[in-house]
């Protein structure tokens, strides 16, 4: 059996994540203390902004050893504005522990992780922390848990309770009991408060162990003792084929417990394993996964590789599969949070950080020279919350921009566009909270200052009926003039642009004007007359007009044009159109009446609703693109974070009268203050 152990820690914010990790560092005798995150003095959450903030916002890498295993534990961020580093951990790790607080029971977070890993295949180890608080009550923790996962799910390590409060706690593995002063422990012998509710749990216990093997089965029906190997054996099995989920209950603030925590790990928990058709062969030629990038004006770019076959070796030349690019490996190190510790290599299963690679990204597969093979990449999130960017100093766009693309290279989940029809920059992420991290990153790092603002909407303008007017051109200042004089019909059609026309007869306007006639209507199309946004849907026909031999040029008739447009789409009742997106909000049964309230303010129109994996509901709704502004928190909000949305462009519907004056009345403003670019 392989003495790698890759574990990931998961679950909802404040559940004690980062409080366990720090536990387990203790335990394994890699810090003296437990570290505290109200403190800022944890070795998980070293980031100055994690610090400050006193939450984790990105994954963060502990390989240490314990009893003669390497185990490498991510622990990840529970805020749903930094779901990558959930994502990260998850494609790095064999098996991923959940963390609930014995206090609250099972949250949003943790169900969400759980159903994200076995969504992977990844093996489920249950914990309930907060064991020291009097308000824990692990059993009824455990209930919420039974009923939400099934019977799969399986108590290892409970809590005595004797004399209402926490007085040992018991291993299953091993039938003996526990009481800790600290991380210390003694062997006891103590009453239960409920003697009959515990022997239920042991009974559930040795019928689950025994249930995953047939050769344990027939010796627990025997009325044979299951031996502590038997109870490996069958956890072993149990979780490889997720039949098990084992559940453990401790105190990270402390330590008590976690030492039995870690020894399951190192004795029960998967080893690492094939991916597809890529089989975990020490022998093999190399194939690893890229799964987080670490980006630092102080420490240069690391990139975390999980070595899936073969081994990554210092000096050795590699290819990056996604771009063919081949590079040296340079430096390799193993991670305890910030800490580097030198390495020579990268064994099969093993996770190192390499420097300085150019390269490679978040996701990316490292390959063998002649054996280039894909693994699976990082599921990264897609970006919903979007805000304008601009610099705070004039002439530091370019300074954002730097900026900004070295933070994506840590957080792809992070999208920094140029959006050319609003003349705007568009920072997206996935939360209100997840950019303003961007952007004190920009400032603490980065040292360049910027500023968030609701992104303007990409209205069109269009018309509503035909007109027919003149465009007259007529210029006289010595020598040859200027003249082109045109009469266009203008109507609506169903066209994203101009949809040019001609009936001329009689050669009043020869057949060499046309494409300069409609070369002047198309630059005219790209500001309308109401609020200066690109029209569409509209139709124009050039039918007659005059021309002068000498006078009249190309250009002549282009300004013609431009002046019948000018004076024409005023009269052709002109319309604001607004971009309408098709929505899908994922969302729990609880919470669709309040989700579809919140739909029917927006403006949106409830298109349906159907069922959705992991008993979620689908509803389908139309939406003005503007009306999903802020949507991404009063979703969460409405669905105690389970909920989800994702859109797409449908179409350019009317805009309401209210919202066209609006527009309107901004547009006057600016050209009142000549701020508009003509």
């Amino acid at each position: 059996m392989s003495t790698i152990k890759n574990v990931t820690i998961a679950g909802h914010a404040g559940s004690g994540k980062t409080t366990l990790t720090e536990a387990m560092l203790n335990v394994a005798g890699v810090v003296e203390r437990i570290g505290n995150v109200a403190n800022g003095n944890t070795v998980s959450d070293f980031d100055s902004e994690e610090k400050k903030r006193g939450v984790s916002i990105s994954s963060s890498v502990l390989q240490f050893n314990y009893k003669g295993a390497k185990l490498n534990v991510i622990d990840t961020p529970g805020l749903f504005d930094f779901a990558l580093g959930v994502n990260e951990g998850l494609r790095a790790a064999d098996s991923a522990i959940i963390v609930v607080s014995a206090r609250s029971g099972l949250s949003v977070g943790a169900e969400k992780a759980y159903k994200s890993a076995e969504k992977q295949g990844i093996s489920r180890i249950l914990v309930a922390t907060k064991m020291d608080d009097e308000r824990a009550d692990f059993y009824k923790a455990f209930s919420g848990l039974a009923e939400k996962f099934g019977s799969s799910v399986c108590p290892v390590v409970v809590p005595i309770i004797s004399g209402g409060k926490v007085a040992a706690y018991y291993n299953l593995l091993e039938d003996k009991a526990y009481a800790y002063d600290g991380i210390k422990k003694t062997e006891v012998n103590i009453d239960h408060d409920d003697e009959g509710h515990f022997e239920e749990i042991k009974e559930a216990f040795n019928e689950a162990v025994a249930g995953t093997d047939d050769e344990l089965m027939e010796k627990y029906f025997e009325g044979e003792e299951l031996t502590h190997d038997d109870k490996i054996k069958g956890f072993t099995i149990g979780m490889a084929d997720g039949t098990i989920v084992p559940v453990f209950a401790c105190a990270g603030i402390n330590g008590t417990a976690v030492d039995l925590l870690l020894d399951f790990i190192k004795n029960a928990a998967p080893a690492p394993k094939d991916e597809g058709d890529v089989k975990a062969d020490a022998n093999g030629p190399l194939a690893a996964i890229c799964f987080k990038t670490m980006a630092d004006p102080f420490i240069g770019k690391l990139n975390f590789f999980k070595a899936v076959r073969g081994k990554i070796v210092q000096g050795t030349t590699v290819v990056n599969a996604r771009t063919g690019d081949e590079e040296r490996v340079g430096k390799l190190v193993n991670m305890l949070g910030s800490k580097q510790t030198d390495i020579k290599e990268c064994e099969t299963g093993d996770i190192c950080a390499i420097a300085k690679l150019n390269t490679f990204k978040t996701g990316d597969t490292m390959c063998a020279q002649g054996n280039v093979v894909e693994l699976d990449r990082v599921e990264i999130p897609n970006a919903t919350y979007s805000m304008a960017i601009s610099a705070d100093k004039k002439g530091e766009e370019e300074k954002v921009a730097t900026a900004a693309y070295k933070i994506i290279e840590e957080d792809p989940s992070i999208t920094y566009v140029n959006n050319t029809e609003t003349r705007q920059t568009i920072l997206s992420g996935l939360g209100e909270q997840h950019l303003d991290v961007c952007l004190s990153k920009m400032k603490e790092k980065y040292k360049v200052l910027a500023t968030l603002f609701q992104p303007r909407v990409a209205y069109r303008e269009t018309i509503s009926k035909k007109v027919e007017v003149q465009g007259r051109h007529k210029k006289q200042s010595g020598g040859h003039g200027q003249f082109g004089d045109v009469w266009i019909e203008f109507e609506p059609c169903d066209s994203d642009e101009l949809v040019f026309g001609e009936r001329v007869v009689g050669g009043s306007v020869p057949k060499n004007f046309f494409p300069a006639v409609e070369k002047g209507l198309r630059d005219a199309m790209e500001r309308g007359v109401l609020a200066g946004y690109p029209m569409v849907g509209v139709k124009a026909t050039l039918f007659d007009g005059s021309y002068h031999p000498v006078d009249s040029s190309e250009m002549a008739f282009k300004t013609a044009a431009s002046l019948a447009f000018k004076n024409g789409i005023p009269q052709a009742g002109p319309a604001l159109l607004e971009p309408i997106v098709t929505l899908n909000a994922y969302c729990n049964d609880d919470a669709m009446g309040d989700i579809i309230g919140d739909i029917n303010k927006r403006r949106g129109r409830v298109l349906g609703m159907n069922p959705a994996a992991g008993g979620l509901q689908i509803i389908e709704a139309d939406i003005p693109i503007s009306g999903l502004f802020g949507y991404c928190t009063d979703l969460r909000s409405m669905t105690g974070g389970r909920g989800e949305y994702a859109y797409e462009f449908a179409r350019y519907e009317q805009a309401p009268s209210d919202v066209q004056e609006k527009e309107v009345a901004a547009r006057a403003a600016k050209v009142a203050e000549n701020n508009v670019d003509e």
